[in-house]
């Protein structure tokens, strides 16, 4: 059970590196250029792979869907240039998903920033009263 770990992710490393590079030298999609990878899950008989990935700026809904269907469209050549590029009897085969939990972590920060601030804004009050009071 080990073995098969380590072997999925030392494919799931090969796909991330290869992916990125593939994608930035490439691609031609200017549409392509903001995509970052943020992760690979490929699958026990590492017939198939999960991509995931963000973009560098803030994008909608149907910017995001675009960006997909543009990969999507794309997979089939990114893979037959990893079969190219490695020693692997098959390439898995390529999903890209959009990886919400980047966006959801940034509001998390804004949340924790704005509670940090309430909390601040209440105890300056709280020293103001006492020394209000002591007056």
């Amino acid at each position: 059970m080990g073995r098969e770990f380590e072997r999925t992710q030392r494919v799931s490393h090969f796909l991330h590196e290869e992916l990125a590079r593939l994608l930035q030298s490439t691609v031609r999609d200017p549409r392509v250029q903001e995509v970052n990878l943020t992760g690979v899950e490929v699958s026990r008989d590492l017939s198939h792979a999960k991509v995931f990935f963000t973009l560098m700026s803030d994008a909608s809904r149907e910017e995001r869907a675009e960006v997909t269907a543009v990969l999507s469209k794309v997979s089939g050549f990114l893979r037959s240039e990893l079969a190219k590029a490695s020693t692997m009897r098959t390439v898995p085969r390529i999903s890209f998903r959009f990886d919400e939990s980047v966006g959801r972590g940034r509001d998390m920060e804004t949340l924790l920033r704005e509670v940090r601030w309430a909390d601040e804004q209440l105890h300056r009050g709280d020293s103001e009263d006492a020394s209000d009071t002591a007056d």
